[in-house]
Parts: C-alpha cells; structure tokens; sequence
C-alpha cells in the first residue's frame, strides 16, 4: 500500500506584520491633516492578542478602523482574522471600539469542518489536533481536492494549508 500523504489545517496570524502595520497606522494619524489633532488614539496589546481604537466620536473611530484595516491588508494579513467588538461609549462623547485577532482554530470550528469534510464522500481521514487539524489519505489527489472543496467554504477566518505531505 502507498505512503500516507497528510496537511495540516491551521489558522495562524505573523503578529510581527499585526505590529508593523499597528506602527504605520498610528504614524498615519499623526501625520494625516483630518486626524492629527482629533484626539484618536490606537494600541496593540500583543500579549491578548487586541487592537484597541479610542476616538472623540464613532465617525472618527471607524476612520481609525479603515486606517488600521488598510495598513493590515498592506501587510498580507486577511482581514478575517482580526474580530471588531461593538463600540463603547468612554469618557464624555469618546468611543472606544476593541479588536481581537483570531489565532487557531477553535473546536466548534474543528468539528464544523470535520463534519463538512466528511460530507464530501472523500477517503480521507480527519483528526482534531488542539487548534489545528491533520487530515490524510492515500492518495495526494483527494487531498488537493478537500484544500480546494475547504477554500470554497467560509468558516469565519482564514485558514492555511501546511505540511503537506
């Protein structure tokens, strides 16, 4: 019988580029004539992982937020990744809005995609490996068409295809 080929199903994020672009953001506001002297601020946490925008008003906020998304998709991150909370009121007439950037799959989505991977008919096998799943068969074939059948879905955030084997 032949070699068993494999990949891994991960969904990661370089919070390297999330810095770099979090970095050319917050010189653009300081620097752009509309949002130099309004008061928005911006900050990254790298250790929870969230982006936070603090504004005198929800226009200003969500052009913060256009800002940041323009620079993220500069730097090769999938705006998918980075999950936008509703705004808050803060102080006086300011807002404050909280990202989170998504990193791993979570098990509710493990099992979603298993299931729809077996929904496929495919001869495949599937295991759920803590934030990242490992799917193999025999033939290499079937598995280029469960990364292509897994692409045509949308599960809420990027996945990558790795390892593969």
């Amino acid at each position: 019988m032949a070699k068993e080929s494999s990949f891994d199903v991960v969904s990661t994020v370089d919070m390297q580029e999330v810095d770099n672009a979090f970095q050319q953001a917050k010189r653009e506001l300081s620097q752009r004539y509309d949002l130099k002297d309004s008061g928005a601020t911006v900050s990254l946490d790298k250790t929870k992982k969230t982006l936070t925008v603090a504004a005198p008003s929800d226009f200003v906020a969500r052009q913060v937020i256009d800002v940041i998304g323009s620079k993220l998709i500069k730097r090769g991150i999938d705006l998918a990744s980075v999950k936008w909370g509703d705004p808050e009121a803060a102080a006086g007439q300011s807002v404050r809005q909280t990202a989170t950037i998504i990193e791993g799959i979570d098990k509710e989505t493990a099992g979603k995609i298993n299931k729809d991977i077996k929904g496929t008919k495919l001869k495949v096998k599937v295991q759920i490996e803590g934030d990242k799943l490992r799917v193999s068969s025999a033939s290499r074939d079937t598995l280029q068409e469960v990364i292509a059948f897994l692409k045509s879905q949308d599960y809420g955030q990027p996945l990558q295809y790795v390892n593969y084997r």
